[in-house]
């Protein structure tokens, strides 16, 4: 009777995470304070954990620090952008297969011009809270 406690514990631990949100985490890079802290408190109430970061290099030294499904990072930051945090971590073998949105401006061409390889979704702003949760849940079930 013993043998049965553990195995019902091993089936327990055994859940999909796909289906909770809550067991993900995301690292926000943005560098408008105001904007950063929307999308923090947005992801939060989502059910997502959040890692943040101020600029790309930050960003960058969290990735390699943390446990991350997923980035969403703005274009333009100050010591590493979007795009180079992105390329950094596509070259990265641990962290190749996170899923990076970046957020731009409407006249920022340069950054939906990036390869497709590098960025997974493209997002303007100001950002529809709503269409980042969609586009979160979508690129997290992959």
């Amino acid at each position: 009777m013993d043998d049965e406690q553990p195995a019902q514990s091993i089936e327990q631990a055994d859940g999909d995470s796909t289906a909770n949100p809550a067991t993900r985490c995301v690292l926000l890079a943005e560098d408008d304070r105001s904007v950063r802290r929307y999308l923090e408190v947005t992801l939060q109430r989502s059910g997502y954990k959040v890692i943040v970061a101020g600029d790309g290099l930050e960003a960058m030294k969290l990735a390699l620090a943390s446990e991350i499904d997923a980035v969403v990072t703005d274009a333009i930051m100050p010591h590493l952008s979007g795009q180079q945090l992105a390329r950094f971590l596509r070259d990265n073998p641990k962290l190749a297969s996170v899923p990076v949105i970046l957020l731009t401006g409407q006249e920022n061409k340069a950054a939906s011009a990036a390869p497709d390889d590098l960025i997974d979704a493209f997002l303007y702003k100001p950002i529809n809270t709503q269409q980042l949760i969609n586009c979160l849940e979508t690129l997290l079930k992959r």
